[in-house]
Order: C-alpha cells, then structure tokens, then sequence
C-alpha cells in the first residue's frame, strides 16, 4: 500500500488555530513543556496532512481524520502511537467547538484502533536485587552513581523523566524523600530505601569530586550526572540500563520502566492497597494502577501451572516421564 503521507512533501508552520490551541494547553491548563511538545509534532503531522490534500484542520471532516488514521497505520506505526495522535486530535477539536470555533467535532464518531495487552516487563525480588548489585561487580561505567541510579529509581518508584529532574535542592537532608513533579505537573513525595539512601550518600562525593576537576561546580543541581559533569539525560539513562541489562543474564528486556513496574508490582504482591500504590506512582486514575494486580495473577497463575496435580506445566512434565518410560520399555 503506497502511502500518501510519506508521497507529499508540502511543510507548513504551525496555523494559528494549533498555536492558540496550545497556547491554551500552556497557560489555561498548565501542561507541561514537555506535553506541549509532543501535541506539537502530532497536531503539526496532522496539518501538514491536511494541506498535502487541500484542506485545512480547521476545516477537515470525519473521513478526512479517518485517512490519516489509516495512513498512520500504513506506516505501519505502533498502534498506541496511533491513538496518542488521535487523542491529540480528538482534544484540539473539543476545544475548536466549545470555543465556537467550529460547529462540530469530526472526530466524535471516531474509536481507537487496537491495542495488544502486554504484561509490563518486571524483575522479580531476587532478580531485582541481583540488578542493583551489578554495578559493583560489572566494572563497567560509573558504578557508584549506577548503583544509586537503580535503586533511586527502583526504591522511589521513579519514571525516568522524573529520575533526570531529580534535583538536590528537592532531595531531603536524611536523604529519605525527595519532591517529585510528575505528568502534568503534578507533585508528590517520593521515599527511598535504606539501601538506596547508603548508594546516594556513597555517590555524592564522587559528584561532587567530578564537577571540581572538570570546574563546573555549582553549575548543575541535577543529582545524577555524566562523566563530564552535565545533568544526565533519559536517552542517557536507558543507554546505562541496557548496558546492565546485557551483563544480567536475566534474559529479561529490562528497561528504566521495568523498575518502576517492579516497584509496583512487589508493592502490590505484598499487600500493599492499590490506592496507596496509586499515589506513590503519580497515577491520575486508578485503572492504570490495576494492572500490577494483573502481574501478580499471572505469577500465580504459573505458580497453579506447576505445583497443581493438574497444572498444565506438571502434566507435560508428567506427560514426558511417561513417554519416556514407555520408549525404555520398548527398546
């Protein structure tokens, strides 16, 4: 299938109904910087859309949305994208009709495509400590700051854009909370372990001893840094998670996330109320918090597979000694 956004070439600036649209994001709703960006790129793929076809946003109508949903899909672009670029659009044209700004929403008949429910990728208790304790054992890297990196995160239950804005100033003195800005601005507490607080404490000397050689001393307060003294970035993060993850031999695909999905799912599997996890997460709606609950009802799952009379996983197994009689018999 030809695709007809990858055919044009045809840019355009930002038209003034998506600046005003994210200006309002901005100043009436207070989203984040880092929000308005991503509403940006869709909204200015949209428009660029609709003048490769003679239209404007303003203007567009049901179908129209409905192609560039089915060209996105073409792309063969992953289908959570794909409704993130739907809701970006869904949410432009509510604000275009109760601003008077048009009659109608093209996009009120419109559903998200399809999404495949994966179970988020966790790191069991041992295997978690076994992750933590690389550091001092990989000889690659930083290991001091890695060390207090993945238990911050793991202990704080930290996303990794709150990890890089994790700054001293917010850090209490004990070193046991810290205050979190999250989605959409929103601030919490944050609390770190026993261990976690002894990898920062070992840590924050060689910050400090770092940014002396290289003179820039006082220029950041970002607690995590690179080796040249700059405030680590997320794309830097998930380069040292994967480094540890290759030296694991968990044969997991870890990633920044897979701690926080830990922190929640060992939470959880411990009794911990789901409302109470809800809250040291920074989640908006309990529904996303649920999910952990599924984790655990998949390891248990496993677990009736393989201790059951008639578990699936100990009827193979019973299955293969039969058959393996059987076959010694005959010979």
């Amino acid at each position: 299938m030809r695709n007809e956004i990858a055919e044009k070439t045809v840019k355009i600036n930002d038209p003034q109904a998506v600046e005003e649209y994210l200006s309002y994001l901005q100043f009436v709703k207070g989203c984040s910087a880092r929000t308005i960006e991503a509403y940006r790129n869709d909204l200015l793929r949209y428009a660029n859309y609709c003048a490769n076809h003679d239209i404007t946003p303003e203007k567009a109508l049901g179908y129209e949305v409905q192609k560039f949903i089915a060209d996105l899909s073409a792309e063969r672009m992953a289908s959570s994208s794909i409704n993130r670029h739907l809701s970006t659009i869904r949410g432009f044209y509510r604000w275009m009709t109760r601003f008077n700004k048009r009659e109608d929403n093209p996009c009120s008949s419109l559903r998200n495509v399809k999404t495949p429910h994966y179970l988020p990728s966790v790191l069991w208790e041992d295997e978690m400590a076994g992750f933590a304790a690389l550091p001092e054992t990989a000889g690659i890297l930083w290991p001091q700051r890695d060390k207090a990196l993945i238990l911050s995160m793991y202990s704080a239950g930290l996303r990794i854009s709150e990890l890089v804005s994790l700054s001293m100033a917010n850090i209490s003195a004990n070193l046991e909370e810290a205050r979190i800005t999250g989605k959409g601005g929103k601030q919490r507490y944050v609390f770190f372990s026993d261990e976690a607080k002894t990898a920062i404490t070992e840590y924050l000397p060689q910050r400090s001893a770092r940014l002396r050689i290289i003179g820039s001393d006082e220029k950041t307060s970002s607690l995590f840094i690179s080796k040249k003294g700059r405030p680590i970035s997320t794309a830097g993060v998930r380069w040292i998670i994967s480094r540890y993850s290759q030296h694991s031999g968990l044969g997991k695909n870890i990633h920044p996330h897979s701690l926080r999905h830990s922190f929640a799912t060992h939470l959880v599997n411990s009794g911990c109320d789901v409302r109470v996890v809800q809250e040291m997460l920074g989640h908006s709606s309990i529904s996303t918090t649920q999910r952990y609950t599924h984790v655990n009802i998949e390891n248990l799952k496993k677990v009736y597979a393989y201790a059951h009379p008639r578990g699936a996983i100990r009827e193979a197994k019973s299955k293969k000694i039969k058959e393996k009689k059987h076959a010694q018999s005959n010979d």
